[in-house]
């Protein structure tokens, strides 16, 4: 018979088996900064204020929504429809069963054999959400401990930095080398298991950007299939494949079927694949990703985003409405006029000697240490800010990313081909002054 607390006394909510352990560590972790990629443009206001009528070129943020024209109209205006027609009810943790269905079927037509399914995708609220639900599965669903590492790479973006440390994993930086774009190797992720270990520490995660933010190195399909093997042969718990870009490319984009299948059933139970509309069509505020996970995870997430946060259906609704049109018609309005920009830069920075990093999606990163020693500044957070205030063009400073990209910039080209031309010539013309 079960023995009740008396009312006068206090009682955990779980049992004591269940409670979490006693730790001073919140009290002893850095603060975590506010992003200041947001902030970068402002930087331009003064050029604007001391140049007024001048062209301004913000090279800055990935925002196909502000720099090109977004989602297309006709889209949005369907999935306001649908909004209307499906009310403003709560729907369940994990979208609804209808994006599920298109999801499945429309955009990635999973194959049967590979045993993929509506019930293995969970709608996001943007990349960013699908991340950090993800982050919290790997830690308990990998090696279940707190404090376990996340492997990015040598420069990842920042928020995969901050992200997964705010809910508690550790971020390591995988060896790499600045020749070959700081990518990973099949040696690097054993290292990297191997340095997590002395510490005591296994590695819950690893993250696999392609293309990459911030320096736009693109690999192969070959590559990324190995490395996520080595990763898991390695004890690394789980490889979640970070595709945001994958569809802004003038080559075809990522098959998952083909992909999947390079994969046997078990290893598939260890990955995870993340998509949305935030850059291919443009939808940054509209909040809408999707995440692809083996069955338990996709159980972990939903249970989770039960008591917390419950994805809004007008995102989801412009997924499916893009989904139904044909995404690559529906993408069309930025995916062009960047892979126009993306020949306009390359052939731009190779004529004029800099040494780059150009692949798909929607950055270059760019080599300027050259300016940068000259100056004898740090890094290129100072030269960053005299290009937006004096010559009207907004980058971002590789060193925001990690130290290891101190001496680059990361260059936005996902805008229209002339405003991709005058940022670069603007940039040239901001060094050229430095000599």
């Amino acid at each position: 018979m079960t023995t009740l607390a008396s009312p006068d006394q206090p009682l955990y909510v779980l049992p004591e088996e269940n409670l979490i352990p006693h730790s001073n560590h919140f009290s002893k972790m850095k603060e975590i900064p506010a992003s200041r990629m947001f902030l970068i443009k402002e930087s331009l206001k003064t050029y604007e204020a001391n140049n007024p009528g001048s062209s301004l070129y913000d090279a800055s943020q990935g925002d196909g929504g502000a720099s090109l024209p977004g989602t297309p109209p006709q889209i949005l205006e369907r999935a306001l429809q649908l909004q209307v027609d499906h009310g403003t009810g709560y729907d369940s943790p994990f979208g609804t069963a209808k994006f599920r269905e298109i999801v499945a079927e429309k955009y990635w037509s999973f194959a049967p054999d590979l045993g993929l399914a509506p019930a293995n995708i969970i709608a996001t609220v943007g990349g960013r959400d699908g991340l950090v639900k993800s982050y919290e599965a790997m830690l308990a669903l990998g090696h279940g401990n707190q404090g376990d590492a996340l492997l990015v790479s040598r420069v990842p973006w920042i928020s995969y930095n901050w992200g997964p440390y705010g809910v508690g994993a550790n971020v390591m930086l995988a060896p790499g080398q600045e020749d070959e774009g700081w990518t990973y190797s099949e040696d690097s992720i054993q290292a990297s298991v191997d340095f997590a270990a002395k510490s005591g520490r296994k590695i819950a995660g690893m993250v696999i950007t392609n293309p990459d933010n911030p320096t736009g190195q693109t690999i192969t399909i070959e590559k990324q299939v190995s490395l996520g093997k080595s990763a898991l042969k390695a004890g690394v718990a789980f490889v979640l494949y970070d595709w945001i870009y994958h569809q802004v490319t003038d080559e075809e984009p990522m098959d998952i079927n083909a992909f999947m299948r390079e994969f046997t059933p078990k290893e598939r139970e260890r990955l995870i694949v993340l998509d949305g509309l935030t850059k291919s069509l443009g939808g940054s505020n509209l909040r809408s990703a999707h995440l692809v996970a083996p069955e338990r995870v996709a159980k972990f997430i939903t249970a989770r985003a039960s008591h917390n946060i419950i994805p809004p259906f007008y995102g989801t609704a412009v997924a499916m409405a893009a989904y139904e049109m044909g995404y690559k018609e529906a993408s069309r309005s930025i995916v062009e006029p960047t892979n126009a920009s993306r020949k306009v830069l390359e052939a731009f920075l190779k004529e004029n000697d800099f040494k780059y990093i150009i692949g798909k999606g929607y950055y270059a990163f760019i080599h300027v240490g050259e300016w940068v020693n000259s100056k004898g500044w740090d890094n290129t957070e100072a030269l960053s800010q005299y290009l937006a205030e004096e010559h009207g063009v907004a980058t971002v400073p590789g060193v925001y990313f990690s130290q290891f990209g101190r001496e680059w910039l990361r260059f936005s080209y996902a805008t229209p081909p002339e405003k991709t031309q005058g940022a670069a010539e603007s940039l040239l013309e901001g060094l050229s002054s430095l000599k």
